[in-house]
């Protein structure tokens, strides 16, 4: 609780932690409309292939013009920021923390790598990346002796934290997880009726502001497979091989909800990730519900535990042996800075992985045909379904991080998961392969927490 004085020691010290961001989207540009008020952090520069869409976030976030260069090496002499168009210029010793931001899971996975071999430390936005392969990310980090972080902000650290609240104060973890919405037909949703799905004005979509495939990908299952599949890898969860059940549920109804069903919930066993519905089967939101929400379930360690769990307004279940601790926000990239002084600072992740636990796998959304090129996450013909690392392993089956213009040799009847035989793979991905088989070796040999 005391990274804000860390901070102002360095920034009185003339010692900020030097931070480089790659990817000038909306995560990005959240947290450079934070960064010029928090003391000791100097962000050295902002790399994006798209120039004008980074120049134009540092106007969103109100940067005076003259704190904007195109050197890093003239931002490093005067403390201003670079834009520049090749995140190549941030790997290199002079900046302390890089923030990985792109979205695009192949190219994070490279620039994860290059930060690591620079000595710098990685904070991971990217999750889709830290789904496909960062189990062995974090192995590479850990041998490097340099962190390799969740951000903080997105739901995924948010959980890990109140995971390690829940651990921390003597609980054993039942269940993790968040809210979204969800109805039964999301999972064939594609980029073309996506807008029947969302409460957005048609001025707003039909203005391209918003990215159609991006949308899918929150609504379809997918995102929130890959969000979960990150905290099972942190937190050591095993997901169930079902997939998530979105079931609906208020606030209250969490503990009652997530928790097994051999008393009552939905859960296969304990020491799981699920994510609750915040609209009920037929579409009506539910008052309370536990939309943009974060949780964790714990369970009683004895009969007294219990009992303070119905004393006081805990959610508990209806036997009093388990009780949910809920946040009910997530501020998105205003918060990314607790990741970078955790690990700047203390050298310590706000959430990373431990081991290989859980894959998000590609499910066909239609009947697909031998031929066919697959357009991965939040596209037309594939969705992620959360598993256990243990049923990908054995059924062979292919992450949707991988699913991105490759093509079917084989059917794939909708509703399967597509396995690596069925696939023709990009010989261009050979460093995402790389990782992704470091990590299913990590499934018998879990990294030291």
């Amino acid at each position: 609780m005391n990274l804000h004085q860390l901070l102002s020691e360095r920034e009185s010290a003339g010692r900020p932690i030097r931070v480089g961001l790659i990817g000038a989207g909306r995560f990005g540009t959240m947290y450079l409309s934070q960064a010029r008020n928090i003391p000791g952090i100097h962000v050295v520069a902002v790399a994006d292939i798209n120039l004008e869409r980074a120049r134009g976030a540092f106007r969103l976030a109100q940067w005076p013009d003259a704190l904007v260069k195109d050197s890093v090496d003239d931002a490093l002499a005067d403390r201003s920021t670079a834009v520049v168009g090749s995140a190549s210029d941030l790997f290199r010793p002079e900046i302390d923390v890089i923030v990985e931001a792109t979205g695009n899971p192949i190219v994070g996975i490279e620039h994860a790598l290059a930060a690591i071999d620079a000595g710098q430390h990685i904070i991971m936005v990217t999750v889709e990346a830290d789904a496909l392969a960062g189990p062995a990310l974090a192995v590479r980090a850990r041998d490097k002796g340099v962190v390799y972080s969740m951000a903080y902000g997105d739901q995924p650290a948010l959980i890990m934290e109140l995971v390690d609240w829940a651990r921390t104060s003597g609980f054993d973890v039942v269940c993790a997880g968040k809210g979204a919405k969800y109805l039964s037909h999301y999972h064939e949703m594609n980029p073309d009726n996506v807008w029947e799905n969302w409460e957005f004005s048609k001025e707003l979509t039909d203005s391209g502001q918003l990215n159609p495939y991006m949308h899918t990908s929150f609504r379809d299952g997918t995102k929130a497979a890959i969000e979960m599949a990150a905290v099972a890898n942190a937190a050591g969860l095993r997901p169930s091989d079902d997939g998530l059940t979105f079931t609906p549920g208020d606030v209250e109804e969490i503990a009652t909800i997530c928790r097994p069903a051999a008393v009552g919930g939905v859960l296969a066993t304990e020491g799981s990730v699920d994510v609750m519905s915040s609209v009920t089967r037929e579409g009506d939101w539910i008052p309370h519900n536990t939309q943009e929400g974060v949780f964790v379930v714990v369970k009683a360690t004895n009969d007294y535990v219990s009992g303070c769990f119905t004393e006081y307004p805990w959610h508990p279940d209806p036997t009093g042996q388990y009780a949910a601790l809920y946040r009910p926000y997530h501020y998105v990239g205003l918060e990314l800075n607790i990741s970078i002084a955790n690990a700047a600072l203390r050298g310590v992740a706000t959430g990373s992985p431990i081991g290989f636990y859980a894959d998000v796998v590609a499910t066909a959304k239609r009947d697909l045909r031998a031929g066919e090129f697959l357009d991965g996450e939040g596209g037309y013909t594939v969705w992620g379904k959360l598993v256990s690392a243990q049923r990908s392993q054995a059924t062979r089956a292919l992450p949707v991080a991988l699913a991105h213009h490759v093509e079917l040799v084989n059917d794939v009847a909708k509703g399967e998961i597509v396995d690596w035989d069925d696939v023709k793979m990009d010989d261009s991905l050979s460093h995402a392969l790389e990782l992704r088989l470091e990590t299913e070796a990590l499934l018998a040999a879990p990294v030291s927490a």
